[in-house]
């Protein structure tokens, strides 16, 4: 009898999730033991769950596939397949550094493929440490050919006219379904229509923390973290805004600026 395979769905289109579910349990042999629908999800069922295999979409909400692997400890990284409706140039990237995919829209016989080849690679007694070779290995080639140009000003539209703001004035942004409200020093806030993880992926990471789904802020705008109920923290900003960090966000600020 072959072994079970536990299995972790993550994609925030719920659509695309089910059809994935419903293709795996038509298989022998797997058990869809966690779903998510965010990158934060992911993590939190990945290292609870503790899956054979983790099902990853690229571009999900907060944190997408490969910010997902970067966050998990290296003691509970699963073998992990990419899930991309990107164009053919993105997946040789990632087939290239053998990290495996399934192109969205997803077929059964494609999924065979990447079930067939994890039970293969997890009776290899040196699995592991290759999965997180090939995993840093591509997120690096992704993240070099697929970056946008860092942002220096965004333009608001402002009645008959379009103001630039400058990064380097912004504290914080909060997202409110399509629009994005940007808190600037001066305390002014300027609302424009764009999607938070574009954003953020057009400033300098060093510069701003991702503080939940929908909340960005500027790190050396921090005033102060509090400590709060179920493992998650309250940030303070020099301005007196109050945001509840995630539970997994609040862990990366502990590793990130909270010791010494």
């Amino acid at each position: 009898m072959t072994e079970m395979l536990r299995v972790i769905v993550a994609d925030d289109e719920r659509p695309a999730r089910s059809l994935l579910v419903a293709l795996l349990r038509g298989f022998d042999g797997i058990q869809v033991v966690g779903e998510a629908a965010t990158g934060t999800e992911a993590v939190e069922e990945i290292e609870s769950k503790k899956p054979d295999l983790a099902l990853l979409d690229l571009a999900m909400p907060e944190i997408d596939g490969l910010g997902v692997v970067r966050r998990l400890r290296k003691s509970r990284m699963p073998l992990v397949a990419f899930v991309t409706a990107y164009d053919e140039y993105a997946v040789r990237a990632f087939e290239m550094n053998a990290v495996d995919y399934v192109l969205k829209p997803v077929e059964a016989a494609r999924l065979r493929e990447t079930i067939d080849r994890t039970r293969q690679r997890l009776e290899r007694q040196d699995y592991r440490e290759e999965q997180i070779a090939r995993i840093e290995k591509a997120a690096s080639s992704y993240a070099s050919d697929d970056d946008p140009p860092r942002l220096e000003r965004i333009p608001v539209r402002s009645r008959d006219s379009i103001l630039l703001v400058p990064v380097g004035d912004i504290v914080s942004v909060t997202a409110e379904g399509e629009l994005l409200h940007i808190r600037t020093l001066d305390g002014k806030t300027h609302t424009i229509c764009y999607r938070l993880r574009d954003l953020e992926r057009r400033l300098e990471p060093g510069r701003f923390v991702r503080l939940g789904r929908g909340t960005l802020v500027v790190i050396d705008q921090i005033a102060r973290v509090i400590p709060m109920p179920g493992a998650t923290c309250t940030v303070v900003l020099k301005n007196d805004q109050e945001f509840r960090a995630s539970r997994i966000q609040s862990r990366l600020l502990r590793d990130r600026l909270l010791r010494l």
